[in-house]
């Protein structure tokens, strides 16, 4: 069926055009915090973001000391194992049940540690109970990430972003500039083995969406990615076939100039510094 355009008769006149926008209501102004690049970037790119509180197993503000003694404790795999596992007993828990990858003398010392931060309290029978329960230990990692970009690197940065994005969806977990440059990392807290590939599709479009300078894909793990993690990654390149994965050291690959894949062997930010260095060298311009 045909569908045949109006006649010259039937289109608004150049006044009822004009009387129609004049009694529009106006979009109202959406006005971004001062000194926040990371969310005015997405801004300009045309995305209306927003920040939403981490899922925290702790108060949001916590003071700057115990902020800093618990980034020291997180520094470690060994307390970040703990922690994980403490979040995940939901409730009271005594230290070997919240990890099995550690001797219990080390457990207790954590659980003591978290005592001494006023994060837990103790039990009867040597338990012990977390005093801001949480649903997942992933918006711990993502605080952690972003303060150590903020104090070690001198990012600005921005966790926990709501995208909002048509068709993408999903959460930035972390969102950082330097230098005029746009860093995206996606933080995963669980082992490779619960690592889906509609997870890495829908890293993909947010990636896509956006267009970051420099991204990172983050495993806070002490185990292999070749194994299943590269290759999920390599498969939603668009390029096909992918090119080989580089090896930087480690467990730090770069699937592309602009994209890399980190592990926490050694040390999980250590590993982020040097994707983030390898990234940030190919924006540059060709050495003389």
């Amino acid at each position: 069926m045909t569908v045949q355009p109006p006649s010259e008769d039937e289109l608004p006149t150049a006044r009822e055009l004009e009387q129609d926008e004049a009694s529009t209501t106006p979009t109202s102004r959406l006005l971004l915090p001062l000194g926040n690049e990371p969310l005015a970037m997405l801004a300009r790119r045309g995305f209306q973001a927003t920040v939403a509180p981490l899922d925290l197993p702790f108060p949001a503000d916590l003071d700057p000391s115990r902020a800093e003694r618990l980034v020291e404790r997180l520094g470690h795999y060994a307390f970040r194992l703990f922690l994980r596992g403490a979040i995940l007993r939901r409730g009271s828990f005594t230290p070997q049940e919240a990890t099995r990858y550690l001797e219990e003398d080390r457990a207790t010392a954590f659980a003591e540690d978290l005592v001494s931060m006023d994060l837990a309290t103790r039990e009867e029978a040597g338990r012990y109970r977390l005093t801001h329960p949480a649903l997942s230990f992933g918006g711990t990692l993502e605080w952690y990430v972003a303060h150590e970009l903020r104090e070690r690197l001198r990012f600005d940065v921005a966790a926990g972003v709501k995208f909002h994005a048509p068709d993408v969806g999903g959460d930035l977990d972390v969102v950082a500039t330097a230098e005029g440059h746009l860093v995206y990392l996606e933080m995963k807290s669980s082992p490779p083995k619960h690592l889906a590939p509609d997870e890495v599709g829908a890293f993909f479009r947010r990636v896509r969406a956006l267009r970051p300078h420099v991204s990172v894909f983050v495993m806070d793990t002490a185990l292999r990615l070749s194994d299943k993690v590269l290759p999920l990654l390599q498969a939603e390149l668009s390029v096909q076939p992918p090119p080989p994965p580089r090896r930087i050291v480690r467990e730090v690959w770069a699937l592309t100039p602009h994209l890399y894949v980190v592990n926490a062997r050694q040390d999980l930010m250590g590993n982020i510094g040097l994707a983030l260095a390898e990234g940030f060298r190919a924006l540059a311009p060709p050495a003389p």
